[in-house]
């Protein structure tokens, strides 16, 4: 793999509609600063030092900033039924995503099994489906040379994600190489997208419970059904759903609203990170896989549900406002979140009952397409951009792709409700 020149850096947008400030945001995330410890470690079995201690049920070095402390734990008894009904589901799945949706959606927000995650993201995300309508494809784009420019930024980019997780623990190991193999299959599946930073990490939780050729197709479905526009160049989808977060946010909090309105703060300053890396870079990781099974089966909208609780808590009281008295106190808050706020348990159950529908955020990114319009004079670029005579959203931004039935000949694809 060829070594970096450094033109052609991660793309994040920073505050005001900048593109370019925060460039570097996504790589300096939690375990950025551990990078350089691990940074000596060349192959496989120069990393057995580290292999040799204790692995947490995640994979993550014990101790490391990866590693859980408490963790829900669910009797054996219960998970041994979960996986019996996730069985049944998967094995008939036809069956169950013609008729019962909601019990699928009450399944997810109870969480899937471990030992059947990964398949049933395929499932839910229709990677599975993608998978089958292209054989061969994945192995196709993993022959191909791939375009050096983004090679030279995706090699940059691989010791960065979990460095102390056993996958990627070693530089040019396996868990690296696989990464290496998606996201450039994906810069030539979709040249005229490339690269974005952002991609990798959401890239490398998909590696952790599938084989590469899996995880690329529903690396796919992420950036063309669930986030479509978030990795484009200019990355206007992201900053048009900061615009709605921040709107919806005065229903749920009207004193953060407040707060972060008098503090001038762009959405883009907190949001980014968390939106584009689907919260893998900011939870603990228990956290992070519930909310991904609640995000394979319901869309985007549980983005803006999490990003609403984590607003609420930490900046919903006047206590807690009176502690952040300017802009640089508030982003610290919000970079420093409180491990109560995001525990498996309360964070769940937060982002469950929260009253944000789905109906609320079409209406809202109807609202802010017509001020981008407005305001800008064009319509923003990217898949989630509703076409002529399609008002609101593009459906399958809010609901799993892997929950439609097939379309009839003729039909768009997209998910029903």
């Amino acid at each position: 793999m060829a070594k970096s020149s450094g033109e052609n850096g991660p793309r994040a947008p920073a505050a005001g509609g900048s593109l370019s400030g925060t460039r570097e945001s996504l790589a300096q995330g939690p375990d950025a600063a551990a990078t350089d410890e691990l940074s000596s470690l060349g192959s496989d079995s120069e990393a057995n030092g580290f292999a040799e201690r204790r692995i947490d049920k995640f994979g993550f070095i014990v101790g490391s900033q990866g590693a859980e402390g408490a963790l829900e734990e669910v009797p054996l008894e219960v998970l041994r039924q979960r996986e019996s009904k996730w069985l049944d589901m998967l094995n008939n799945w036809d069956k169950w995503m013609a008729k019962k949706h909601k019990k699928i959606r009450l399944r997810c927000q109870k969480g899937i099994p471990p030992s059947l995650r990964g398949r049933a993201w395929q499932y839910l995300s229709g990677g599975k489906v993608k998978l089958q309508q292209n054989p061969g494809k994945f192995d196709e784009l993993d022959m191909s040379p791939g375009d050096p420019k983004w090679l030279d930024v995706i090699e940059r980019d691989l010791h960065r994600q979990f460095p102390f997780h056993e996958m990627f623990v070693s530089r040019g190991g396996h868990g690296q190489q696989d990464l290496f193999r998606v996201l450039k299959a994906y810069t030539l599946y979709r040249p005229e997208e490339g690269y974005c930073q952002a991609q990798a990490p959401i890239a490398a939780v998909l590696l952790m419970h599938m084989p590469a050729e899996q995880a690329f197709w529903c690396l796919v479905q992420i950036c063309e059904k669930y986030l479509p526009g978030y990795y484009s160049e200019k990355l206007e989808a992201i900053q048009l759903d900061g615009e709605i977060l921040f709107s919806l946010l005065q229903k749920v909090s009207p004193v953060a609203h407040k707060h972060l309105s008098r503090q001038k703060i762009d959405p883009l300053l907190y949001m980014t990170e968390w939106f584009m890396c689907a919260f893998a870079r900011t939870l603990p990781w228990s956290s992070v896989l519930r909310v991904w099974d609640m995000f394979f089966c319901e869309g985007v909208k549980i983005i803006f549900r999490v990003g609403l609780v984590l607003l609420k808590h930490a900046l919903g009281s006047p206590e807690k406002v009176k502690a952040c008295q300017g802009q640089y106190e508030t982003i610290e808050r919000l970079r420093s979140l409180s491990p109560k706020i995001m525990q498996e348990a309360f964070l769940v159950q937060e982002v469950v009952e929260l009253p944000v529908t789905e109906r609320q955020i079409e209406r809202e990114h109807l609202i802010q397409l017509r001020r981008w319009q407005e305001t800008r004079g064009c319509v923003p670029k990217g898949p989630s951009t509703p076409g002529p005579g399609t008002p609101g959203p593009s459906p399958s931004r809010l609901g799993s792709p892997g929950l439609s039935p097939p379309p009839l000949p003729g039909e768009p694809d997209v998910p029903r409700e």
